[in-house]
């Protein structure tokens, strides 16, 4: 089966060969025909399966016979990162078409988002809060849309955008096609398909679990010993390009800092970047400057990146829904990838969550050579495992004695 098989435009055609495509992936193959047909479509599957195309195609093809210049199709993304992605397979895939498409996004001034508006474009991909914004505002005008996908929808529920999406649709007050795209379908998201769609076909490929290409592993370690443990797993393993996984902001930021003093081309991607060093940082770990990324959940959506070949929990994700978005990271499009995560004994019940879900024992490792006996930090200074000490409060005052 190939993209023939389609028959899309030769313009867009044009497109498809130019990134290489030769052979549809399953989400790809079963989501395009219906959305071609007109049917609000609802796809489950995991991240890196191919599914920007499976929905970019079809608007392509549908967009390129018609009126140019007022916005026909909206795609709603949970991240700048992933919205940048999106707008980028649009420009690649519709290169030879004439389709005009941007990305609108917080965080950056709004004053470049109406140049481009006002210059006339066929497709926008942007955030829930800055869409209203330009809604509210008048400055985006749907009255002509066509075509509304809400990708990454489980994402977005969990980041608390549902208001905003309703906001959204509140402003739609016309007949559109509606596709959904989402790794996982948890029974909120179900209610709102049931309100927006109208007769969707359903789409699923797979479970909702991480791709069969990913070899998971855990690495018992305290807290403490977590970022000399990642130092000497790296120094060991043979990698391509690395991305780690914290729960904070400031973690990432922190342990970024440590692996650059460690000689790594580390950087970090967290909420707390301006627009412009979340790019930075972005560019340079695509273009391979930047071997190592530490980052957030949030701030992690949306890259794609096909040499990522190890992701790396430094912190244990919440769910595992989390678990199968990170690590949807490596192992994309049936490549290799492997998942390693750092647990701690406050992790014991997610890890029986994990290999419930999997369906298998994971496989628990530790680092040859690597001291997880090494006590940990007291005012900077690292005690002797044969020192002990007593506290005595004495007047308000607490003394130590070293023994």
């Amino acid at each position: 089966m190939s993209f023939e098989t389609f028959n899309l435009h030769p313009s867009i055609m044009a497109g498809v060969h130019g990134l290489g495509y030769v052979t549809p992936t399953p989400i790809q193959l079963k989501s395009i025909p219906p959305i071609m047909q007109g049917r609000d479509v609802i796809g489950l599957a995991q991240t890196g399966t191919g599914k920007t195309a499976a929905f970019a195609l079809p608007i392509l093809q549908r967009l390129i016979k018609g009126q140019r210049g007022p916005v026909r199709a909206a795609i709603i993304s949970p991240t700048r990162e992933l919205a940048e992605q999106t707008c980028e397979a649009f420009m690649e895939l519709g290169q030879y078409t004439n389709l005009e498409s941007t990305a609108i996004y917080g965080g950056v001034s709004m004053d470049q988002q109406l140049r481009r508006l006002r210059g006339g474009i066929d497709i926008v991909v942007g955030c829930p809060g800055r869409l209203l914004d330009h809604l509210w505002k008048g400055t985006i005008d749907f009255s002509n849309l066509e075509v509304l996908v809400i990708d990454e929808m489980d994402r977005l529920f969990d980041m608390g955008f549902l208001p905003s999406i309703r906001g959204i649709l509140e402003c739609i007050l016309h007949r559109r096609q509606t596709l959904m795209f989402s790794a996982t379908m948890p029974n909120d998201i179900r209610r709102l398909v049931q309100e927006i769609l109208h007769d969707p076909v359903t789409v699923q490929i797979g479970r909702t679990v991480p791709a069969l290409t990913v070899s998971h592993a855990l690495y018992p370690v305290k807290q403490h010993l977590k970022t000399a443990l990642l130092v000497e797993l790296l120094q060991q393993i043979k990698t391509e390009s690395v991305l780690v996984f914290t729960r904070t902001k400031h973690r990432a930021e922190r342990v970024a800092q440590h692996m650059k003093r460690a000689g790594f081309g580390a950087t970090s991607l967290q909420g707390n970047l301006s627009q412009g060093r979340r790019q930075a940082a972005l560019d340079g770990f695509r273009a391979g400057s930047h071997k190592i990324l530490v980052a957030t959940d949030i701030a992690a959506r949306g890259i794609d990146v096909l040499r990522i070949s190890h992701v790396i929990n430094y912190d244990m994700p919440e769910s595992t829904d989390a678990y199968t978005h990170r690590i949807g990271r490596t192992g994309r499009v049936d490549k290799k990838g492997d998942a390693l995560t750092f647990v701690t004994g406050a992790d014991t019940a997610m890890v029986h969550d994990l290999e419930r879900v999997l369906k298998k024992p994971l496989e628990r490792r530790t680092l040859q050579g690597f001291d997880y006996a090494k006590p940990p930090l007291d005012n900077g200074n690292i005690r002797s495992p044969h020192q002990s000490g007593r506290r005595a409060v004495r007047n308000g005052r607490v003394k130590i004695t070293v023994t």
